[in-house]
């Protein structure tokens, strides 16, 4: 296990995370719009970033989920999902005062487990459980001839692409 450094992530960090994870869901949306060929089961992945963004989103304020871990989306309804998420941890993080990023959060998982997990733990697991399964996207698009949309935090903070491999 490795030793909690809840005290080095700040408000500003975790707020940067989330304003990274609405860009970027938006760009693969834009992506996934434009393909040539679109495969459902890009969509369906993509699905599940939602879905999965709701449901702790839901575990942080201790509602019931209405979406589920792996629900079936058209793309327009994964763009209303994607700008309802955002919205909702952009308030959730502002809202937070100096010290409720530490607060513990008990949840039972897909698994039926229950752990604890701290309010930034969580919102990192999103932010980054997000820009892996976005990569997987992006690969899957670029494997089949198209070209994905940078996602890398990188380009977000910088305000432009990231490099991308020749073809």
């Amino acid at each position: 296990m490795f030793p909690r450094n809840d005290e080095k992530i700040g408000m500003n960090s975790l707020a940067q995370m989330m304003a990274h994870m609405g860009w970027a869901d938006r760009l693969v949306i834009d992506a996934l719009r434009g393909a040539d060929r679109l495969d459902p089961k890009l969509v369906e992945l993509f699905g599940h970033v939602l879905g999965a963004e709701h449901i702790w989103y839901a575990r942080l304020v201790g509602a019931p989920a209405t979406v589920a871990v792996w629900p079936t989306l058209s793309l327009d309804q994964c763009a209303s999902l994607a700008a309802e998420n955002l919205s909702r941890f952009t308030a959730l993080v502002a809202g937070l005062e100096p010290g409720q990023e530490v607060r513990p959060v008990t949840y039972t998982n897909s698994a039926g487990a229950t752990f604890t997990s701290t309010v930034a733990e969580i919102l990192i697991h999103v932010a980054m459980h997000g820009s892996y399964h976005r990569g997987q996207i992006a690969w899957a698009l670029r494997a089949s001839a198209q070209t994905p949309r940078p996602t890398d935090y990188i380009a977000f903070t910088r305000g432009e692409p990231a490099a991308t491999a020749p073809r």
